[in-house]
């Protein structure tokens, strides 16, 4: 009997060790905050708003608004501001070539180009776009768990304009100071 110990303990051990790491139960409790300022050019001009949408949950509370703003210098960037939603192993941000991303199989069908980690599960956060990037076929944002396959939540994206139903980029960024 001595002997099965000898072997079961460190086996018993390692697979604790892969679970955790698998899983990283950890995150559900703890939360990275992150407060990234809208990029300003040299020339010091506004950034424009293009796209704009609200999250809403999937799998996780997710909420917030993603905004897709033009440069002055011609580069995208899309910005999280008010965001929250839940940590987890491995959650990246992705822009998917549909008009929602509902649910982890319109995300998958659809495609999507993957904009990195994501920062922090709550707090103001930037992602650059690629120059090339079709604005007309990549429509929402989802906030997707590569691990595990699953979209914790999304936001269709509209084109920005001057009208009262859309949302500006003082209206976003003063949502994003207020939610603080």
């Amino acid at each position: 009997m001595k002997k099965w110990m000898k072997i079961a303990i460190p086996i018993a051990a390692l697979l604790i060790l892969v679970a955790w790491y698998a899983f990283r139960p950890e995150r559900l409790v703890v939360n990275r905050q992150v407060d990234e300022a809208i990029p300003v050019a040299q020339s010091n001009s506004a950034a424009q708003p293009i796209e704009s949408g609200h999250f809403y949950s999937i799998l996780h509370p997710t909420q917030g608004i993603a905004t897709i703003y033009q440069l002055s210098d011609g580069s995208r960037i899309l910005r999280l501001t008010g965001f929250t939603t839940s940590n987890g192993p491995d959650v990246h941000v992705y822009m998917v070539a549909s008009d929602d991303a509902k649910d982890a199989a319109t995300v998958q069908q659809a495609g999507f180009i993957d904009l990195g980690v994501l920062k922090g599960n709550i707090g103001d956060q930037n992602y650059q776009l690629v120059s090339d990037i079709d604005l007309s076929k990549y429509r929402a944002v989802s906030i997707w768990c590569k691990r595990f396959s699953v979209n914790f939540g999304a936001a269709p994206l509209r084109p920005a304009s001057s009208s009262s139903e859309n949302t500006t980029s003082a209206e976003i960024e003063s949502a994003s100071i207020s939610s603080r």
